[in-house]
This record gives C-alpha cells, sequence and structure tokens, in this order.
C-alpha cells in the first residue's frame, strides 16, 4: 500500500484473538505477522488499553487477564508504541470539531496525524477516507502486502 508505517487500531488486534470470528481471526493473524516481520506497524497506549478491556471482558472465549497482560508484554517488546499526550488530546478535541469524528476515533486520527503516521488499520472508519493527510484503510477489505 504505502510503503511505510500503519497504526493499527484495537479491533485488528482483537480479531486476532477472537475465536467466534474464525475468518478474520486468521486474517488479522497474517497481518499483525505480516506488520511485525516488516517493522512496520505502530501501536499506541489508547489502543493497547482497548485491545486488554476488549479480549478480557468482550469476546466471546475472553483471555485470562494473565494471557492478556503476556500478549500486552509481547505487543509493548516488538512494536513500536506511542503515548498519548496532551497534544494528541487537543488535536482530538480538534478533529470532532473539524471532522465531527467521535472523541475516540479521533484520538486514534490524531495520534497518526502528530506522529507522521499516513495510514490507520481499522474497520470502524469510512475504507478509504482521507483526513489531513491520514488514510483510514480496512484490512479486511485490500490485501496490504502483496505477493510478488
Amino acid at each position: 500500500m504505502n510503503g511505510g508505517s500503519f497504526l493499527v487500531d484495537s479491533n485488528l488486534l482483537v480479531y486476532a484473538y477472537d475465536r467466534s470470528e474464525h475468518e478474520k481471526q486468521g486474517k488479522a493473524r497474517d497481518i499483525l505477522d505480516a506488520l511485525e516481520s516488516r517493522e512496520a506497524g505502530v501501536l499506541s497506549t489508547q489502543i493497547l488499553g482497548e485491545f486488554y478491556w476488549v479480549v478480557t471482558r468482550k469476546i466471546v472465549a475472553p483471555l485470562a487477564p494473565t494471557d492478556a497482560l503476556r500478549e500486552l508484554d509481547h505487543f509493548l517488546r516488538a512494536w513500536r508504541t506511542l503515548e498519548i499526550t496532551k497534544y494528541v488530546v487537543f488535536e482530538a478535541a480538534g478533529g470532532c470539531v473539524r471532522h465531527q469524528l467521535p472523541f475516540w476515533d479521533a484520538q486514534i486520527w490524531a495520534t497518526a496525524k502528530l506522529n507522521q503516521i499516513p495510514c490507520v488499520l481499522s474497520e470502524d472508519f469510512q475504507h478509504g477516507l482521507r483526513i489531513e493527510g491520514v488514510e483510514f484503510i480496512n484490512p479486511f477489505k485490500v490485501e496490504l502486502f502483496p505477493k510478488e
């Protein structure tokens, strides 16, 4: 796609652990493996918090908190992780005003924008939407890394 970095939304992380969504689980794992091996995936503290909350409470077969903690540790060691700063919060609020984004979605957008990450991988945004230089891609609709 863009050859750069991708900010990965929590829904992609969650699908990799959600056994009730077999097709998406396999694709999510493949995407995460490809991003990790290319060092192209980026996470944020917000996204990791959402991941932990959802996989321990909201999926059909929740992870034990100790298992989710082990996965968090893996992500923190293997992936670039961005902090949510006061500047991200301020930019997110501006995104709510200028683009009518819900705040938590705006915070993901602002994290990408302020850290110059051109693409957010998420199924929660309109596929192909571009806001102030950040493109939103549904990774279940495209081949991120086409085979040569």
